[in-house]
């Protein structure tokens, strides 16, 4: 949790930044395909944390179906209203408010592409975490790998929808074979086969690299949303990696661990958005006022610095807001 500070210089000025929650949070939580609780808890946890006092949620509900469990999710973290409203509409509803659904700072959660796309052109009007699109999942893998749990890691994101995307990069084409025959074998088995077989002929794909050196480029230039290292020293190609929501190092850590319970958000930048967007954290909840005092020696100090830039710039009253108070 970041807190305010304040600095006090030796002439007596001083500088600090004071750190306060926005008033409304507004959560979109995905129900469309699936339920998922566990994106009520991501998203509202760290907006309590920050201290917002009103936290709303709009759910979609098809076949006007709310899960218990996004109720019960949402009761635990103290969210105050929960609208079954879902796509562009939600997210226009919390953006600018309505007779029912209060406007919101901050926007937050995933969800299709009309919910991603209506949330890109009404940043200004709201604030909002990222632009997330479909889920997607980069493995980096060598000999060591077993290819049973890389064919299941790449399916648990084919498994949310058709347009998800599994990417599996390796330098051992025995190994990108033997994944393939897994992948087929794990399918046959999946509930929600028909949603991952689609995505995985759409959006699979199982890449042969020269070498780890290339693999981890070509993975850096994917910028993956969900990033899994499953290679004999994970950590020795942890500083090669330049661009990923999260990461997963060692055949022990499936992406699936980071979703529910190791602790960093799940709420994670898709699409090569990592590149410059961040998980979601406290931080989206939060805004930073700068604290700026000056003694009168410290206005002598830079005082004339400031009054020269302003009448370089042609702005008098500037200057001269600046030059009066510095007259004896």
């Amino acid at each position: 949790m970041p807190k305010s500070w304040i600095d006090f210089e030796k002439n007596g000025s001083m500088l600090g930044q004071k750190v306060t929650p926005v008033d409304c949070a507004g959560l979109y939580i995905p129900g469309g395909k699936a339920s998922y609780p566990s994106s009520m808890l991501m998203n509202a946890v760290p907006a309590k944390v920050a201290g917002v006092e009103e936290i709303v949620a709009c759910v979609p509900t098809p076949g006007d179906e709310l899960n218990p469990l996004v109720l019960a999710a949402a009761y635990v973290c103290g969210v105050s209203k929960i609208f079954k409203v879902g796509g562009a509409s939600a997210i226009a509803a919390m953006a600018y408010g309505t007779q029912t659904i209060p406007k919101a700072d901050v926007i937050t959660g995933p969800g299709n592409i009309y919910v991603a796309t209506a949330k890109k052109l009404l940043f200004g009007e709201v604030n909002i975490d990222m632009i997330a699109g479909p889920s997607e999942i980069g493995i980096l893998a060598d000999s060591t790998a077993r290819a049973d749990l890389l064919a299941m890691d790449l399916l648990s994101q084919a498994e949310h929808d058709e347009m998800a995307r599994s990417i599996l990069i390796t330098d051992d084409a025995a190994l990108a074979d033997a994944v393939a025959v897994e992948v087929e074998k794990a399918l046959g088995i999946l509930p929600r086969a028909e949603i991952a077989r689609k995505s995985i002929e759409a959006n699979g794909v199982i890449i042969v690299a020269q070498d780890m050196s290339h693999a981890v480029d070509t993975m850096n230039r994917m910028a993956p949303e969900h990033l899994e290292i499953m290679t004999q020293n994970p950590h020795e190609l942890l500083p090669l990696i330049k661009h990923a929501g999260a990461i997963f190092l060692g055949n022990n850590t499936p992406e699936a661990i980071g979703d529910y319970v190791a602790g960093p958000n799940h709420t994670l930048p898709t699409s090569g958005t990592a590149r410059f967007f961040s998980p979601l954290g406290v931080e989206n909840f939060l805004k930073k006022s700068s604290i700026i005092s000056m003694s009168r020696a410290g206005l002598e100090e830079v005082g004339g610095a400031a009054a020269m830039i302003a009448g370089v710039e042609g702005l008098d009253a500037h200057r001269l807001s600046v030059e009066l108070r510095l007259k004896k």
